[in-house]
């Protein structure tokens, strides 16, 4: 796969059996993610890897997380919270750690994070590995943040399961790019 076709052909695949990817495999998708564009060179970014049991842990502080704003959730309600983690056989937590600097704001290092994340994306793909980039209230609810150990500079911003594909791969039809792309003129806006 050249890289052309690996931009225009990576999709998210939320179904993942075993096995996670090895050692090697995550070698090659976390060094990819090191390359991403970082102003300052300040590396705003940090990543967890969640797997085995570890999985049921962090189901189960997901649960208590939710628990902390909804105390009336039911049995069933629970148990979707604590299965979350057990989708895939791998998690990778990407964390930006944002860091006070005088020209790189918070939003250039969570975007920089999010770049490492794409590249991290792509390089899983690139592998044959399945991964997909989720997120939701409960990764920013600040128990998990603090049952993960993260520090008060740290954000939590998503949740990349990781393993083999499972299911028929998904069909993303082709976008039009007319309708995301245009022209500016120079012609200044007056309101």
């Amino acid at each position: 796969m050249n890289a052309i076709e690996l931009l225009l052909e990576r999709v998210s695949t939320p179904m993942l059996d075993e096995p996670a990817p090895s050692d090697q495999q995550l070698d090659v998708m976390f060094r990819a993610a090191l390359r991403a564009p970082d102003h300052g060179r300040i590396r705003p970014w940090r990543f967890l890897k969640v797997s085995g049991e570890a999985r049921e842990a962090l189901g189960e502080l997901m649960a208590q997380a939710a628990l902390e704003d909804q105390p009336d959730l039911s049995e069933d309600a629970l148990a979707r919270f604590r299965g979350m983690p057990l989708r895939a056989p791998m998690l990778v937590l990407a964390i930006c750690p944002v860091k006070k600097h005088p020209k790189v704001p918070e939003i250039e290092q969570k975007m920089s994070l999010a770049a490492a994340v794409q590249s991290l994306l792509l390089a899983a793909h690139a592998q044959g590995v399945g991964a997909i980039w989720r997120t939701g209230d409960l990764c920013y609810h600040p128990a998990l943040a603090k049952g993960l150990g993260l520090a008060d500079n740290e954000q939590l911003m998503g949740f990349i399961y990781l393993g083999k594909p499972a299911g028929v791969k998904k069909k993303v039809p082709a976008l039009d790019i007319g309708q995301f792309v245009s022209v500016w003129t120079g012609e200044l806006q007056v309101s």
